[in-house]
């Protein structure tokens, strides 16, 4: 019963479990560097880094939740990201007009992904394997197996711009004033159907915590250069993944078909749809996380994106989303990435050889695996 009572309470408290392990992973990194991991540069530059894993881990935890896979995003990254830099470098396109075509692109790779699985009734798991070779031959082919450079100042711009000092403090203030006006409205929700409200000075607690969190990374990004556009983009991504699952019509059929197929089906929902919509909604990450990725090494290389697809799913599974489907959260797959970005950078900083890292990385994969196999066996 003891034992039951930890696997629950695990299970509630998980997100907060990560945030402890997050500052123990930095106060360790941070002691063995002395404090150079949590200096104001260092710390960009990982926010940064986590961003292509995290727009990646975005849409593959609408995938996972589905009870789907896709091992095709690493290699798809790539492909993207190098037609990116050919357009620009070879054709010398306009800004927008290269980044048009890349989400078009990306879009279109994700619906064939979409229909060989929903329509045709390929495992998604033969779909993105199959991707994941046939994408890196089209790299390949199209950039020649050579490096593609420089791209040019607007498109670098996307990866290495940073959003002025005054503009992060006003997205700072207006950030908090939307989750002081979210917190609001579920109170207000709650009173209006007779619910029982939390006490007063929980939300206040929660609202501080927040204001603190805000305070801390707008301070520290606006002590380097600013908040980098990467990051920027992941928090209106992290907005509107997170309304979209919560509060629309899609985002429950998402849950639902991953809890549930055969029921969901019968009651009416279009599952293949569903599945459709998802893998091109993978493929639109795919397509901006190629972008970012070109535009902070300033160029579009074959081997971009490699492995890339671990990195997003073991993002998706520390963060609490399940391997069975029709569970988890885009905050929390977002939080997991966090947790290998700081694993990437702090053992980068320490020299730790890569088979080292390697090893580290695939336990914690496994070890996220197995803490989501066995809270789920205790509740049932």
């Amino acid at each position: 019963m003891n034992k039951l009572n930890i696997k629950q309470l695990f299970s509630q408290y998980k997100i907060l479990a990560l945030l402890i392990a997050i500052a123990v992973i930095w106060a360790f990194f941070s002691w063995k560097t002395e404090a150079g991991f949590i200096s104001p540069r260092n710390l960009s530059n990982l926010m940064r880094q986590m961003a292509i894993t995290g727009v990646l881990a975005c849409g593959m935890a609408f995938v996972i939740i589905a009870g789907e896979i896709d091992l095709s995003v690493g290699s798809l990254l790539g492909l993207l990201g190098g037609i990116a830099a050919v357009l620009d470098v070879n054709h010398q396109l306009p800004l927008a007009e290269t980044v048009g075509l890349v989400l078009l692109c990306g879009l279109a790779f994700g619906l064939f992904n979409g229909y060989l699985t929903a329509y045709v009734g390929i495992p998604s798991f033969i779909v993105g394997l199959g991707g994941m070779l046939a994408y890196r031959g089209m790299v390949l082919g199209i950039t020649g197996g050579a490096t593609i450079a420089p791209v040019s100042d607007p498109m670098q711009a996307i990866g290495q711009g940073y959003l002025s000092v005054r503009g992060g403090i006003v997205l700072g203030v207006v950030l908090f004033a939307l989750a002081a006006l979210l917190i609001w409205r579920q109170r207000a929700s709650l009173a209006k159907h007779g619910l029982p409200l939390a006490p007063a000075w929980r939300d206040g607690v929660r609202l501080a915590v927040i204001g603190a969190v805000l305070l801390a990374f707008v301070d520290t990004m606006n002590s380097y250069e600013g908040i980098p556009y990467p990051v920027l983009l992941l928090l209106v991504l992290l907005g509107g993944f997170s309304y979209v699952a919560t509060q629309t019509v899609f985002g429950r059929r998402v849950y639902a078909v991953g809890s549930n197929m055969e029921a969901t089906r019968l009651s009416g929902v279009n599952v293949r749809a569903v599945k459709l919509w998802i893998f091109g909604i993978m493929g639109l990450m795919c397509a901006l996380a190629g972008l970012i990725n070109t535009a902070r090494l300033a160029a579009g290389s074959p081997s971009a994106g490699t492995s890339g697809e671990l990195d997003a799913i073991a993002a998706c599974f520390i963060g609490g989303t399940s391997m069975r489907g029709g569970s988890g959260t885009v905050y929390g797959a977002l939080i997991g990435a966090l947790v290998m970005a700081s694993l990437d950078n702090g053992m980068s900083m320490l020299d730790v050889d890569t088979y080292w890292q390697m090893i580290v990385k695939g336990c914690i994969l496994t070890l996220a695996v197995w803490v989501d196999v066995a809270t789920r066996s205790g509740r049932r």
